[in-house]
């Protein structure tokens, strides 16, 4: 039953869904009753100091895996005699009849139907347990396998130049004032250097001595969910591992840009000297903030709803883009991007799942440059699924002859 509901892609193409829906079939086949922080230690990794009441990643997950399964068991699995539950409140796996099914079979129904149920009950348990060692075994590699061999990936593990996996960070720099003991840090869009904080002072000499340089970048979030989902793909084998480099947005050069195959990950607004080329050759362009895409063709605008003040459990909207194209030497570029963390989670999702990769090559034609945009739902930082709005070819325009911030070395 497991394998079916596995191979009709009931749980879509999250590994954390995944991996939870593997650890609870687990337990449930040992007769547990897992509690919210062994599932939070041994699915996402949390420490001993996991508490419930601040952290609803468990729930969060739960709650979208027992829509999964309601989902699945309406639609394609609603012939299966058995279901496979979370009840409400708890955190186990349970393998029940389903008595509306019996009810309609009253009438032909047979004495030993009864047993079989039973039965399959039983068989479901134990073949939870198998396919999903089965599945932690082998699944993984499978999947990567088939996401390498699909563009962009393909283009990108067969190609010679290094590849430098670059991470989209932010500058900040220090507050200090003594007289009302403030020290803190500060993020400012337009000072994304240390020589910007200078140029910024020369122009501003009365903030001198209040505004210091603290040689400090920080990550969002997203990232770290990002590269769990990538870097696998990318650096499978370790031949190519020995090949991949990461490097921050903020030190990217001209002259790593034409040496090199360059993969994105990170916000939009993080972009740095990519920001140009990318959206050069996009039918995308930005709107009021990078929380805002506008699609040139369709003339449609996109917001993420990812920028603003926390409401609770609130459900929120975001995006996430990527697109694939030729460097400025023939190298590749991938870019994995999203307005905030939701939107650049299931960016990097599609990217790393081969059916995924197989519709966005669908949609864009089979080109070898292309963008597209994907909408997220979410629950904090935790994304709840998504779908691909934009699948397209990029535009033939040459992205790098017309950079007049960008100049590449010779030979």
């Amino acid at each position: 039953m497991a394998q079916r509901l596995r191979a009709r892609q009931a749980l879509g193409r999250s590994e954390g869904l995944n991996r939870l829906f593997d650890y609870l079939a687990e337990r449930a086949a040992e007769g547990a009753r897992p509690k919210e922080f062994e599932v939070a230690a041994a699915v996402f990794g949390r420490t001993s100091a996991f508490d419930g009441s601040q952290d609803a990643s468990v729930r969060v997950a739960v709650h979208r895996l027992r829509r999964k399964l309601d989902d699945f068991y309406a639609g394609p699995g609603r012939d299966e005699p058995v279901r496979l539950t979370i009840p409400k409140g708890e955190y186990r796996m349970v393998a029940e009849p389903r008595p509306e099914l019996e009810i309609a079979a009253v009438a032909v129904a047979r004495p030993w139907r009864t047993y079989a149920i039973a039965a399959l009950a039983v068989l479901a348990l134990l073949n939870l347990a198998a396919w999903a060692l089965f599945w932690t075994t082998h699944g993984t590699e499978r999947t990567v396998a088939r996401a390498q061999g699909a563009a962009p990936w393909r283009q990108i593990l067969q190609s010679e130049p290094p590849t430098l996996l670059v991470l989209g960070d932010y500058y900040i720099f220090g507050e200090i004032d003594e007289p009302a003991g403030v020290d803190r840090l500060i993020r400012q869009y337009s000072i994304n250097s240390a020589a910007d904080l200078d140029d910024w002072l020369m122009d501003n000499p009365k903030a001198m001595g209040r505004y210091r340089d603290l040689d400090l970048y920080y990550l969002p979030v997203g990232a770290a969910f990002a590269l769990r989902s990538i870097v696998p793909v990318i650096a499978r084998d370790s031949a190519h591992g020995q090949n991949l480099h990461v490097v921050m947005a903020s030190d990217l050069t001209p002259e790593m840009l034409k040496r090199n195959n360059i993969i994105y990950l990170g916000y939009l607004s993080g972009l740095g000297v990519l920001r140009d080329p990318v959206f050069a050759g996009s039918r995308f362009s930005v709107g009021e903030t990078y929380d805002e895409l506008q699609d040139n063709v369709s003339h449609r605008h996109f917001v993420s709803q990812g920028g603003g003040p926390s409401q609770g459990d609130v459900n929120r909207r975001d995006y996430g883009y990527v697109a694939a194209f030729k460097g400025p030497a023939g190298n590749r570029i991938v870019v994995i991007a999203g307005a905030r963390d939701t939107g650049l989670q299931e960016a990097a999702d599609a990217m790393a799942n081969p059916d995924a990769l197989k519709a966005l090559a669908k949609g864009a034609a089979g080109a070898d440059n292309f963008e597209a945009l994907y909408e997220a739902e979410g629950i904090g930082r935790s994304s709840l699924g998504g779908k691909l709005i934009v699948a397209a070819p990029r535009s033939a325009v040459d992205p790098w002859t017309s950079q007049r911030n960008l100049s590449f070395p010779q030979g």
